[in-house]
């Protein structure tokens, strides 16, 4: 197909329009320019008759005034020989000779006029004059007449042939722009509707055609790269409900260690979800002791019909080779074996196991998700262990506790009764009395005070800090002791908005009661104040306050195990108990400590700097 081009063919049609107009402009001025001498032609031709008349006139006078009759000749000669009538003579042969034919009668009847003849032979002379000039005025005005009929057939004529050729260039129009242009128009709708099936027939190789071709090769790219893209959204989407359901997967299992004890976790449970995710392997999950080179617990779906491994050695799965010719329970070769350690912190809790045909091998967000399975069960593992060895930790620590009370109450009191036995025995051996009543006492006083400790020591064993808090079992532990004293006990507490360790809850409420218990004991007031607060430096500060007798010079004669435990207690948390007698009367308790919150930070802060 040969090109062309639209844009030139409407281009000649718009040129070819303008050229006929312009060339109609053109001839209808020309015309019209011819025309425009026609009616002064006619007035001069007619002035002519009257100047005839006029020279006439005056040759028929007796007294000629030849002056006159000069200026008339003039006017005659100068009207004869006038332009215009040269002009028209140029352009129309028929009116030259006419012209001519009157101009040599009056050169043929000037003489005879000039010689002055009968009145009678002057008008008769004039007459066939005029006649001819008649004629010329009539030849001059057929003249002006054809002018029009070619001005009028000139421009009847251009109309016709330019709407003839405007008709022609609409219809090419309507058949080589417009209905391609409508056909683009409906198949850019169709393309915007999301129909890329629509093609379109070029009818010439214009642009109009080359826009064709290229709406069809357009349709056919959008064609092609809509359907991928479908494919990669199936694609995509199913990845993303592939990630979402896996994600799902590894929050329950973090959620069931989290909200289980991992002892309890249901193991055969996460391996089956993880066998349906992974749509096809034959998963294994092995758990093994630190120091072990075989599994203890080996766990498979309930519904796989493959044995478990009966391997022996089990270093390459934990070491998390990939075997490409691996075998299973079954006897099936040709496998290709994948093994996910679950490490943590250095320590192997086992592996998990997946064996798949060398035909379909893992992907890589399978693999992800295996070992992302692993990860979570290390870790509750290493949860499980970290909790073995804080009961044990914790066990070993009350033991220790319950040893120290123990020597430092019940075995001193044990001690010094056995001294008061020995007493007794050598007073028996004498026959001492009053050594005997002496010791007898001792020994009385010695019991009372070992059943008081002793039961003290009972309380204090059973005391458990609940899930309310230090302010809880301080506001239980002041009930109690107001309950077996007459003392008014108040209690001033403002570290609710402050973090406090267990450990740290339980020591402070150790101390506080120690001090109650010696104020119920020894104060013998009437009321004691006990503030919990924490000071500007950001410490906590406990101070137990009495209003009674004062504490004596030498307390630790009095309270010896008591004071004791307190500053031990103390100790623990890294700060000192004060004990001091009050000006205004009794006995203070006071006793200040950095937090371990505090600690951890200001530790941090050093490092950093």
């Amino acid at each position: 197909m040969r090109q062309s081009s639209i844009v030139i063919r409407i281009s000649a049609a718009i040129a070819g329009i303008v050229a006929l107009s312009m060339a109609t402009m053109l001839t209808s001025y020309w015309i019209s320019d011819r025309a425009d001498s026609d009616a002064a032609a006619i007035n001069i031709a007619g002035s002519l008759r009257v100047q005839s008349y006029e020279m006439g006139f005056l040759l028929a006078q007796p007294d000629v005034d030849e002056l006159q009759l000069q200026q008339v000749l003039e006017r005659l000669e100068y009207t004869w020989q006038h332009p215009l009538f040269n002009s028209l003579q140029h352009h129309n042969p028929a009116l030259r000779e006419t012209w001519q034919v009157a101009f040599d009668f009056w050169q043929e009847i000037f003489p005879r006029l000039m010689a002055k003849p009968a009145a009678t032979e002057i008008q008769q002379l004039l007459a066939e004059q005029v006649t001819l000039l008649n004629g010329l005025v009539t030849s001059i005005q057929h003249h002006s007449e054809s002018n029009a009929r070619k001005l009028r057939l000139t421009q009847v004529t251009a109309l016709f042939l330019i709407l003839l050729l405007s008709s022609v260039v609409v219809y090419w129009l309507k058949v080589k722009v417009e209905q391609p242009l409508s056909e683009l128009t409906r198949a850019a709708r169709r393309v915007g509707q999301g129909d890329f099936s629509d093609r379109l027939v070029p009818r010439e190789l214009n642009e109009l055609g080359i826009l064709a071709q290229t709406h069809n090769r357009m349709s056919e790219a959008i064609a092609r790269m809509h359907e991928q893209m479908e494919e990669r959204i199936e694609e995509q989407t199913r990845a993303l409900q592939r990630s979402n359901t896996a994600l799902q997967f590894l929050y329950d299992t973090a959620k069931t260690i989290i909200e289980h004890d991992p002892a309890g976790i249901d193991y055969d449970q996460i391996v089956g979800r993880l066998a349906q995710l992974i749509d096809g392997g034959d998963i294994e999950l092995c758990l093994m002791t630190e120091a072990g080179d075989s599994p203890y617990l080996q766990i498979k779906p309930a519904d796989n019909a493959v044995g478990l491994c009966a391997a022996e050695n089990c270093n390459s799965c934990l070491n998390g080779e990939t075997l490409t010719n691996a075998t299973n329970a079954a006897g099936q070769t040709g496998l290709c074996r994948y093994s996910f350690p679950m490490l943590y912190e250095q320590r192997h809790y086992g592996v998990l196991v997946c064996r798949m045909s060398n035909r379909s091998e893992l992907d890589h967000w399978q693999r992800q998700l295996i070992q992302s399975v692993a990860d979570q069960l290390a870790v509750a593992l290493s949860l499980q262990n970290q909790q073995d060895n804080a009961r044990r930790l914790a066990l070993v620590h009350e033991r220790t506790v319950i040893a120290r009370e123990l020597h430092d109450s019940l075995a001193q009191a044990l001690s010094y009764l056995k001294i008061q036995v020995t007493r007794l025995n050598h007073g028996l051996a004498k026959d001492d009395r009053t050594t005997l009543e002496d010791v007898s006492a001792e020994l009385q006083e010695g019991l009372n005070s070992a059943y008081r400790q002793l039961r003290e020591l009972l309380t204090t064993f059973r005391l458990k800090m609940d899930s309310s808090g230090l302010l809880s079992s301080l506001q239980t532990s002041i009930k109690q002791f107001s309950e077996q004293s007459v003392l008014d006990i108040s209690l001033d507490y403002r570290l609710s908005n402050l973090p406090l360790t267990p450990n740290e809850e339980i020591h402070l409420l150790q101390i506080i009661r120690e001090a109650l218990q010696n104020a119920v004991r020894h104060s013998g007031g009437q009321s004691v104040t006990v503030k919990v607060y924490q000071s500007d430096q950001k410490q906590v500060q406990v101070s137990i306050e009495d209003d009674g007798v004062g504490i004596a010079q030498s307390p630790e004669k009095l309270n010896h195990y008591g004071l004791a435990i307190m500053r031990e207690r103390s100790k623990n948390l890294g700060g000192d108990v004060t004990i001091r007698r009050r000006e205004e009367g009794g006995t203070g308790v006071y006793f200040g400590f950095t937090p371990d919150y505090l600690q951890q930070r200001n530790l941090i802060a050093r490092q950093g700097g």
